[in-house]
């Protein structure tokens, strides 16, 4: 079996990283967090410039027709430099969902603008007080003749204060669905959240807000955009884990004690093996579960997989490289302090390591 990507897919990984490293320095990095949101409107258009907004999306919307993996790929290429561009939110959250449950119209409306870089999207999926992303309990959906008034709250939107429009998880009196609804819509109230990174995210506040139903009345829909989230934040952990080790390896074989790099001391080596062994089970784990969907395959049991490795040993990759750095390795003025926070967020977002393993305790005692 062949686990390597493809020549296309390698020259996504190769763009994105030339991209990133010449508009996301430690240096330019510094000075758009000196700002009110952590966004780089200039980094935003070269990539629609480079058509990486539109790497998964169909070519009928001026996209490149690739897959959930190249968008994953991308997305590791979004965390290896702690970008501060809202590609997960924009192209996981929205654009994937509205490819794949929207209408034509609403497809047209927003899909080429979302690769030319003038329109951000997400969704709105936690809820205060509901761990359970992928159930919405509080938020609710109520018919109005050919609109649907939208009531509830929902907490730490990524890119909420930035989104053009919100996809919304809520209940309706036939179930579970998903719901598009415009950022400018007067009964929709947006306060920022701080965030352990730094990240754009905000609570939303909808009183009978109008919105649009996308697709039917399908449980499923929730679940599959939260399985899709699951597997995007893994993607991004593997980028950040990745850079953050090799952060620590070049520390480690520079610093010397003794006389010699401290990177020769076996306690290191053998805590850097570790790491190693980590960032790989995260990356293996991660393009697996990107692949069964790609492939349109059921994916929800490898998402939870993806993500316990990205929350557990992404903690302790993070650990270690923030560890054998000693006092360098809590300076915020250190490019590795953001890889820290990044693996921190990651962890917790949308499901710890034990919610992980508790979804996949219950369907192994449902038989799935």
């Amino acid at each position: 079996m062949d686990f390597s990507f493809s020549d296309d897919q390698e020259s996504v990984a190769k763009v994105a990283r030339q991209l990133f490293e010449h508009h996301a320095t430690p240096e330019r990095l510094t000075e758009v967090e000196s700002g009110e949101v952590r966004f780089d409107p200039a980094l935003w258009s070269e990539l629609a410039a480079s058509d990486l907004l539109g790497i998964s999306l169909p070519e009928a919307f001026d996209g490149s027709g690739g897959s959930f993996l190249e968008l994953g790929i991308l997305l590791a290429e979004v965390g290896f430099s702690v970008a501060p561009v809202p590609v997960y939110p924009t192209l996981v959250l929205g654009a994937d969902t509205l490819v794949r449950h929207g209408d034509t119209e609403i497809q047209q409306q927003y899909l080429p603008e979302v690769v030319a870089g003038r329109t951000i999207l997400t969704a709105a999926l936690t809820e205060p007080g509901n761990s359970a992303a992928d159930k919405p309990r509080s938020t609710t959906a109520r018919r109005e003749g050919e609109v649907w008034r939208i009531d509830g709250v929902k907490d730490l939107v990524p890119a909420g204060q930035l989104a053009d429009a919100v996809i919304v998880s809520a209940i309706a009196d036939d179930g579970p669905g998903l719901f598009l609804v415009d950022s400018d819509t007067a009964t929709l109230e947006v306060k920022p959240a701080a965030t352990t990174h730094g990240e754009p995210y905000a609570d939303l506040s909808f009183e009978g807000a109008i919105g649009r139903r996308l697709g039917s009345a399908d449980p499923g829909l929730v679940t599959s955009l939260y399985t899709r989230a699951l597997v995007a934040m893994s993607a991004i952990q593997v980028g950040v884990c990745e850079r953050a080790l090799g952060l620590a390896a070049t520390y480690t074989s520079q610093r010397e004690q003794f006389g010699r790099p401290i990177g020769s001391f076996q306690a290191v080596q053998q805590r850097m093996a570790d790491a190693f062994i980590d960032t790989e089970a995260i990356r293996w784990t991660t393009w697996h579960a990107a692949w069964l969907i790609a492939e349109g395959r059921p994916a929800d049991r490898e998402a939870a997989i993806a993500k316990f490795w990205a929350a557990e040993a992404g903690a302790r990759v993070l650990s270690t490289a923030q560890q054998v750095h000693g006092g360098m390795g809590i300076d915020v003025t250190y490019p590795l302090s953001r890889y820290f926070l990044w693996a921190k967020h990651i962890e917790l977002a949308l499901g710890s390591a034990s919610q992980q393993l508790t979804r996949l305790g219950h369907a192994y005692l449902e038989g799935h």
